[in-house]
């Protein structure tokens, strides 16, 4: 056979055939539609009806197995919300609520970190609630202080003030210049990687004098009844031992007593260098810088008098204008100071609810009707009194006399 014979055209019955073949083939395709439109219905009433009895898709497609129908298992994907794991489930939106450690007898903090971020926010202007956890949480990281914004924890002061001032457009940072902002970077390294440490083993190494000297109370700090003595037994061991072994990583813990206050010193002598006159670091108005300063300040100038602090005692003879600098800020920014630490509640910044007072007519019109009342009680005691005085002479008058 040629090649031009295989692609001759077919024969007429060929035509024929072809031409029933394809009505067959559209009647399957016709036929094959109306069974998955059919299905599809299957599907919807059997979806529809499991709803209604309580069953499950699953259930629904293994019964209609059952019955011969083989209708595909519909996939429903329902997106549930993000599950919250916040500690403070009913937050107020854009409202930070601050986990940090209790008042104190003389410091809102004995943390500087904590009141680092206390203080910012109170600069900034930001609304804030202090949580009274008594020390129970701390955040995924393991720190404190950490906050819960709409939602969201935030951990570490610097991350809290970098992010928070972000979602409040709040930066008191930036009208400094670039030689400003280096030179402060420099300056809250050394305070918070080096002369905090410095704190850190002065409070290990005389733990007894830490309580003292910051006046705790173990009891409320914790929101424990177990006996003072108790703790502070727990407290020397358990503290101690774990900022001893901190200390000595850093490096600081190594040296000898004379050496570390040196060290302490030296540190608070470039603060006060640096400081000079000024009223804040970088001119009339308070920087990030100036809130670390006050924070780590803060925990030398309140150190009870009668406790022995070699640094504290340098801090007021030789840099009395850190002194100044601190004095001033908790003027502006901590008007309720005293009150926080004789009550040691931790929101004193909040208002209060208002307690009706009683108006002075209603107070006189109350007082009256119960005299009222009070006389009325009287009159109706004698009006019985009389009664029964009455009726007892009654009865003795209708009484037959004996006879004998």
């Amino acid at each position: 056979m040629s090649n031009d014979e295989k692609t001759s055209p077919a024969p007429a019955s060929t035509e024929v055939q072809q031409v029933n073949n394809k009505e067959v083939e559209e009647k399957e395709v016709v036929a094959t539609k109306v069974d998955e439109i059919k299905a599809t219905k299957v599907a919807e009433n059997n979806e529809s009806a499991a709803t209604d009895n309580g069953k499950t898709a699953q259930q629904v497609d293994s019964e209609a197995n059952k019955d011969g129908v083989t209708t595909p298992a519909p996939v429903l994907r329902v997106e549930k919300p993000p599950k919250l794991t916040v500690k403070k489930a009913d937050f107020a939106k854009d409202v930070v609520y601050l986990y940090q450690f209790s008042r104190t007898k003389n410091i809102p903090s004995p943390s500087p970190f904590c009141l680092k971020v206390e203080t910012w926010l109170r600069m900034a202007g930001i609304k804030y609630e202090n949580v009274d956890h008594k020390m129970k949480f701390r955040s995924a990281k393991g720190q404190l202080p950490f906050v819960e914004l709409n939602g969201a924890e935030i951990a570490d002061s610097a991350v809290i003030i970098k992010e928070v001032g972000a979602h409040f457009g709040s930066d008191m940072d930036a009208h400094l210049t670039s030689e400003q902002r280096n030179m402060a970077h420099a300056m809250v390294t050394m305070l918070e990687n080096h002369f905090h440490w410095i704190d850190v083993w002065w409070r290990t190494k005389n733990p007894d004098a830490m309580i003292q000297g910051y006046k705790i109370d173990l009891q409320h700090m914790v929101g424990s009844k177990m006996p003072t003595p108790l703790l502070k037994l727990v407290y020397r061991f358990s503290f101690r031992r774990r900022g001893l072994k901190k200390v000595r990583a850093t490096g600081i813990g190594v040296h000898s007593q004379e050496e570390i206050i040196q060290m302490g010193k030296d540190d608070l002598k470039v603060l006060s260098d640096m400081l000079g006159t000024n009223t804040f670091f970088f001119g009339s108005e308070p920087t990030t810088l100036d809130v670390v300063v006050f924070s780590n300040v803060a925990q030398l100038v309140v150190v009870d008098k009668d406790v022995k602090h070699e640094l504290r005692d340098w801090l007021v003879e030789n840099a009395a204008n850190l002194v100044q600098h601190f004095e001033k800020i908790k003027e502006k920014y901590y008007p309720d100071w005293q009150e926080m630490c004789d009550t040691l509640d931790m929101n004193t910044h909040l208002p209060k609810p208002v307690k009706e007072e009683k108006e002075p007519e209603k107070v006189e019109q109350k007082e009256e009707e119960k005299k009222e009342e009070e006389k009325e009680k009287v009159e109706d005691e004698k009006e019985k009194e009389k009664e029964a005085d009455e009726k007892t002479t009654t009865e003795a008058d209708e009484k037959p006399k004996e006879t004998k």
